[in-house]
């Protein structure tokens, strides 16, 4: 958006001032009025509650940081009751504002409180909407800043900015805020990986050739060497690995271990660089005895905060193999790995650990090569209806690959027709963020909204479309809404039927997939309470409603190695188990939410759950980075496996438009419509896998090509005249012969 021109002042009207104060203000201007209480309260009132101005409180011990005011928000009798001030005419649309404010709290025996800012929306239909800004941990100490954006997709009929969050009865106290148009993040630079070791191992005497030298324990366990451990490097890792030798068949024997953290650990703070992926490797074992299975995982601490490297489940005394990655993004100042987990009195085995960079372009080498093998098809095009000869030119051009690549949408998106344009233009399937979700369709008991999903899937029709359908339960207790959680046995098994008949019978042939019940592997609301027959009978009972629709399971960190809860073998177990009592399973969901991928982990997961011989998505994918590049790279790494993996049939981007994801620094495109970097590397994986090719017909009249499933078309240039045509390729592996009429 241009500047507004300013202009004198001093011979202006108060409401063209008015008028001229909105109009610069999207750029460097604080649309707050009064925004350090020197008018004393003007502008600002209570929502729900009381406001104060003040100098000072506490006997002069809580005094303002900036300025000579602040104001209290007091007499709360609510989390939500806070000081506000409306902002209505004063916000744009489609512009990204920055929320910068100095917030505490204060009352008796409260330290410290969940602070936050929030935006309340009101729509011209008088749909109202909350978006949360920001949100700290305040104390009663000091005054502490929070920073938060938020844009508006659409011309709201009120916009009012408000802080809650305490408890009722302490004091929300604000003493600036400043909400201005958000200036532009500089694009980031590539990251200097030149003359990075790929696939060499940065760990010192991995092989345990010196004992253990290199090597200390956490805590005040004993490390011993022993003998008898694999030779052959993890599966996981032999395809990352630079050349290497074979394992010595020593390990570190972990004895006296006391607590769960205590292993042995080492230093490798200098051997690390900012911004390359790191993959991670070792075989271990725990002791034989009553304890049952023990989680086993390699963990950094980096400058104090814990960072996953992976885990494994010990269930039995036989070796493990574990398999993580990790990245790091600011620079440490000391970083050390460790193995832990057993629980105290268990002793722990280590053997071959290998930290080591990945060479991701190598892997994507070997990937496109899988990709054309496992993606395109043989075509021969047989031409009739006009004399063909040797001088017959033909170009052949792919207009749309039809692999599902689609995205998460929210219904305050599709206000935004910039957003929508993006959207339709580069997905062929979409999916609800929470519109479909139980805890939207039915808030409170027989209070129904179906109004935010039949607009959203009004749009997808327009544009042919199609759409998952998340989720029909979520098994996790959090994201239960209360009064459900407050029903009887009988009456919840007669609350899920509703919503299963409910939502099945009025969607009836418009999704193409449901999620049935979100994260089984990590949560068990319904199963807890209605007893494990439930979950089938979810299934058997959707199937019945709508028999059209593929029913999925859904599930996260199944392809990532960092979560015991959710490995792919406890994953397939579940599959099975269900089937085993009638479920009509009908896909596997993936969900995708990844740090710092490594291609040959992903791919394991993927190999092991395909021998259920089930379909597999990518259900809400999404990679985060600082680095817009190495963004890039992480999503090249996840689309690139998916592609080349046979028992993949699609893609979901868990969103892709900034303000709009559930994951800091995962956006594709920023609040207000530019690309970055992992945008374009999007953008250009897609133009990767469009086929196109040309040449002369041959003396049968017939011209052949390997390329992608999905729409093309073909320009046949004769002596005569110009002839074009469309056609499609379906899936296949088997050579295709179309015959096209000129």
């Amino acid at each position: 958006m241009e500047n507004s021109e300013k202009v004198d002042a001093g011979n202006l009207s108060d409401s063209e001032k008015a008028i001229n104060a909105v109009c610069v203000s999207a750029d460097d201007e604080n649309i707050i009025l009064n925004p350090q209480f020197e008018d004393g309260l003007n502008n600002w009132t209570g929502r729900g509650c009381k406001i104060a101005l003040h100098d000072s409180m506490g006997d002069g011990k809580v005094l303002p940081k900036s300025g000579k005011f602040f104001a209290a928000a007091t007499e709360r009798t609510q989390s939500w009751n806070g000081i506000q001030q409306e902002i209505t005419g004063r916000v744009q649309r489609k512009l990204a504002y920055e929320v910068t404010a100095l917030v505490r709290i204060f009352g008796n025996n409260v330290n410290t409180s969940d602070l936050r800012v929030t935006l309340y929306v009101q729509k011209p239909d008088l749909r109202e909407q909350y978006i949360g800004i920001a949100n700290v941990q305040a104390t009663n100490k000091d005054w502490t800043q929070m920073q938060g954006k938020f844009l508006l997709n659409d011309s709201p009929s009120k916009v009012i900015v408000y802080f809650e969050g305490p408890a009722a009865g302490t004091d929300i106290l604000l003493n600036s805020l400043v909400i201005k148009h958000a200036a532009k993040t500089p694009p980031s630079p590539p990251p200097d990986f030149e003359n990075v070791a790929f696939g060499v191992n940065i760990i010192e005497n991995s092989n345990l050739d010196n004992g253990t030298n290199g090597w200390s324990p956490l805590g005040n366990c004993t490390l011993s060497i022993g003998t008898g451990s694999p030779r052959v490097i993890p599966p996981m890792a032999r395809d990352s690995l630079g050349p290497h030798e074979s394992l010595s068949g020593r390990y570190i024997l972990v004895t006296n271990r006391t607590q769960t953290w205590m292993g042995p650990t080492q230093t490798i703070t200098e051997k690390l660089k900012l911004y390359l992926t790191y993959q991670v490797s070792a075989w271990v074992r725990t002791s034989s005895g009553s304890h049952g299975p023990q989680n086993v995982g390699i963990s950094l601490s980096v400058d104090g905060q814990w960072v996953n490297g992976g885990q494994t489940e010990v269930a039995d005394s036989r070796w493990h193999e574990i398999g993580g990655s990790f990245r790091i993004e600011k620079q440490p100042s000391n970083v050390f790995v460790y193995i832990q987990g057993p629980v105290s009195g268990v002793d722990l085995m280590v053997a071959g650990l290998q930290i080591f960079p990945v060479d991701r372009q190598a892997r994507f080498r070997y990937l496109r090569k899988q990709t054309d093998k496992i993606r395109k098809r043989d075509v021969t095009l047989k031409f009739s209806g006009v004399d063909t000869c040797e001088y017959t030119f033909v170009k052949v051009k792919q207009i749309e690959n039809d692999f599902p690549i689609g995205s998460c949408i929210t219904r305050t998106n599709i206000d935004n027709e910039d957003f929508v344009d993006f959207f339709v233009q580069h997905f062929n399937w979409a999916v609800f963020g929470n519109e479909l979700k139980w805890f939207w369709t039915e808030p409170q008991k027989g209070n129904f909204n179906y109004k935010d999903a039949d607009d959203m899937l009004d749009l997808c029709q327009k544009y042919k479309i199609d759409i998952r359908g998340h989720c029909i339960f979520w098994e996790v207790d959090s994201n239960v809404q209360q009064w459900v959680k407050s029903l009887n046995r009988n009456d919840l098994m007669t609350a899920v039927q509703n919503r299963l008949t409910g939502l099945l019978a009025r969607y009836k042939g418009k999704f193409k997939h449901y999620d049935v019940n979100n994260e089984m592997l990590h949560g068990s609301f319904y199963q807890d309470r209605l007893g494990k027959d439930i979950r089938a009978n979810m299934f058997k009972t959707a199937h019945q409603v709508d028999p059209s629709v593929n029913l999925f399971v859904n599930d996260y960190h199944v392809e990532d190695g960092c979560d015991t809860n959710s490995s792919p073998e406890k994953y397939m177990q579940q599959i099975l188990d269900l089937q085993d009592q009638g479920a009509p399973v009908g896909g596997i969901g993936i969900q995708g939410h990844i740090d710092s991928p490594v291609g040959p982990i992903v791919c394991s997961a993927l190999d092991k759950l395909a021998t259920i011989g089930l379909p597999i998505w990518f259900t809400e994918l999404d990679v985060s980075s600082t680095n817009e590049y190495v963004r890039g790279d992480d999503l090249e790494v996840m689309l690139r496996e998916a592609m080349a993996h046979p028992s993949v049939d699609g893609v979901m981007l868990w969103g892709f438009w900034e303000l709009f994801m559930s994951r800091d620094n995962a956006h594709l495109v920023n609040a207000e419509g530019e690309m970055n970097e992992a945008g374009r590397r999007f953008i250009d994986l897609k133009q990767e896998w469009l086929s196109h090719s040309h040449g002369h017909v041959d003396e049968q009249g017939e011209f052949s090509f390997r390329g992608f499933s999905g729409m093309y078309n073909v320009e046949v240039v004769t002596l005569e005249k110009v002839t074009s045509k469309t056609f499609f390729v379906d899936k296949g592996d088997s050579s295709l012969v179309i015959s096209i009429d000129l």
